[in-house]
């Protein structure tokens, strides 16, 4: 459903200042560095033409590589499948080739700042994303335990729902101080952001989503607790995130991140395509015209790599699939951390032992996706009977789950999403091929819409996605389970290094999985930052004084430090 929460957007004043992704683990103004006219800084001039590691053709490898390329050093990517990582945009055999399908991230936020400075840069256009009960949505039906509501506003569901929008909006406020956080994230306040967190990061670290939910009185009925599971708030159902911490949920519900979503026009993996492309204005040291395309052979980024280790000078030894080692003086991992354990011989000398163990410990969760292309959007078909939409966005405690509906127009070829999963949901999925699938999914919406033959209209074979089967990710996105806020900051702080070893440093985590904000694009571009930050320190660089950067005020802003004893 749309935002239940009390004082979001659509409940605010106008004149409120805009929220933004940026806290509150770490309330450092990304978006304000992004657009300093001084820029992100700069390295020596001895250091200029350095190559630098960048392992993974993500949006966070390329946004990395993209800045260190513009203060004058060499970035080398390495990438073992595609540029664009869980950014990965497809077609469809056969079809119109501006039928695609987003396989990973499809939707983002105007909280998520700092990736709309990327998306700006390089010229791609947004849309409205059609989520349930969205204005963009032209209606949704939620069907539960074999009953339909179909709705173009919460107001068209049953009371039940709205008794469930309250209990939330009413457990988010006695629980999370939601309107205080709210107000100060909205007004930059970080000692007031801070001064509320650190509390509620000691009070909730153990606790899960359904703990917290089952904790408050508003939501003391177990009917409205599945409901709410099973058709949530702002994307849909939240059921499988139940698990979870409740600091993962507040950290979304706070900054927005399930509201007023935005799609990508053409798809979302351009965006790192235009920045491998992109020729920047401004360059140090390399002459106008150099992209990171060009920087590389025959335009492509080196292959896998198979192992990392350190060698003599406290320099980072990197091998690919090829066969070919390179050493550096610097590195930055973008790829999924599990990558460590698992595809990557690599030593125990990377990383300290403690953030080893965090690697470990990173919880991913399940997710997988179906489309299918169809000779034009037919749900907006009207109904003899009703004069109601043929059928809808849909939310259902069946197999499909949500199904999500995507035209470009009446009269054009359009997509659906026939199911969006998530962890057992999406395990249910994984032995069955595309095909097998798309036949239970269409089963389970004829049930809902018997007048409906959507297969009719289907013009193209399916693709679909199981992101815990493929062999570069082994699964969607981190999701931290109760008592793994620790482990977190240690991953997210790894950046700043001058409180490592030496013989720890010069290799710099960045990534979603790394970010407060995993599942999330504004995630891989906030820890990029970070990286790009690292590297530039390690090299002896600095920023500008009128545009500290992230380590720069790190004292000021740092995570809450929880006890170890």
């Amino acid at each position: 459903m749309t935002s239940t929460v009390p004082n979001a957007i659509e409940h605010a004043d106008e004149q409120q200042p805009p929220i933004t992704m940026f806290g509150p683990d770490f309330p450092y103004a990304y978006d304000d560095f992004l657009a300093h006219p001084a820029g992100l800084g700069q390295i020596p001039a001895t250091a200029h033409g350095t190559e630098v590691a960048v392992i993974g053709g993500g949006l966070s490898g390329v946004v990395a590589a993209y800045e260190l390329m513009k203060m004058g050093l060499k970035p080398v990517v390495y990438e073992a499948d595609r540029i664009g990582g869980r950014l990965r945009t497809v077609g469809f055999d056969g079809c119109d080739p501006s039928l695609t399908a987003e396989m990973g991230a499809m939707r983002f936020p105007p909280s998520s700042t700092a990736l709309q400075h990327y998306i700006d840069l390089v010229g791609l256009e947004t849309r409205a994303f059609p989520n349930p009960l969205a204005e963009a949505t032209p209606s949704t039906v939620v069907d539960l335990k074999g009953e339909s509501h179909y709705a173009e506003t919460l107001d068209d569901l049953p009371q039940v729902y709205r008794d469930v929008a309250e209990a939330w909006a009413k457990c988010l406020e006695e629980g999370a101080d939601f309107s205080d956080m709210n107000r100060a994230l909205r007004e930059r306040d970080v000692p007031r952001i801070r001064e509320i967190w650190a509390k509620l990061v000691e009070e909730l670290d153990n606790q899960t989503f359904y703990g917290f939910l089952c904790d408050s009185e508003a939501f003391k009925s177990f009917r409205h607790r599945e409901i709410f599971g099973q058709v949530g708030f702002g994307t849909g159902g939240w059921d499988t995130d139940f698990p979870n911490s409740i600091l993962e949920i507040l950290r979304v519900v706070y900054t927005e991140a399930d509201d007023h979503h935005r799609g990508i026009v053409g798809g979302s993996q351009q965006l790192p395509l235009r920045l491998w492309e992109r020729e920047p204005e401004k360059i140090v040291h390399w002459p106008h015209g150099t992209s990171l395309k060009s920087l590389h052979l025959d335009g492509e980024p080196r292959p896998a790599v198979t192992r990392l280790n350190r060698t003599a000078g406290n320099r980072i030894t990197v091998t690919d699939a090829d066969g070919d080692i390179r050493t550096y003086r610097a590195a930055i991992f973008t790829a999924q951390s599990w990558m460590l354990l698992s595809k990557i011989a690599c030593d125990d000398s990377l990383f300290p032992i403690d953030h080893w163990t965090a690697i470990e410990r990173t919880h991913y969760m399940e997710s997988s996706k179906l489309f299918v292309p169809v000779d034009r959007p037919f749900w907006l078909d009207k109904d003899e009977d009703t004069g109601r939409d043929v059928m809808s966005m849909t939310l259902t405690d069946r197999m499909t789950r949500g199904t999500y509906l995507l035209d470009d127009g009446p009269d054009r070829p359009a997509v659906i999403c026939l199911s969006y999963t998530w962890c057992d949901d999406s395990l249910k999925w994984l032995p069955l091929s595309a095909n097998e699938r798309m036949e239970v999914m269409l089963k389970s919406l004829g049930e809902i819409y018997p007048k409906v033959d959507i297969r009719k209209h289907v013009i193209g074979n399916p693709v679909t996605v199981s992101w815990e089967n493929e062999p570069y990710f082994m699964g969607a996105f981190k999701a931290n389970l109760p008592g793994h806020y620790r482990y977190q900051r240690r991953l997210f702080t790894h950046f700043m290094q001058e409180r490592l070893p030496e013989d720890k440093r010069g290799i710099f985590l960045a990534g979603d999985d790394i970010s407060w904000t995993a599942g999330w694009a504004e995630g891989a571009v906030q820890t990029a930052l970070n990286a790009v930050w690292g590297v530039m320190h390690h090299l002896g660089g600095e920023t500008d004084a009128t545009n500290p950067g992230p380590g720069d005020l790190f004292e000021e802003i740092a995570p809450v430090e929880l006890p170890e004893d």
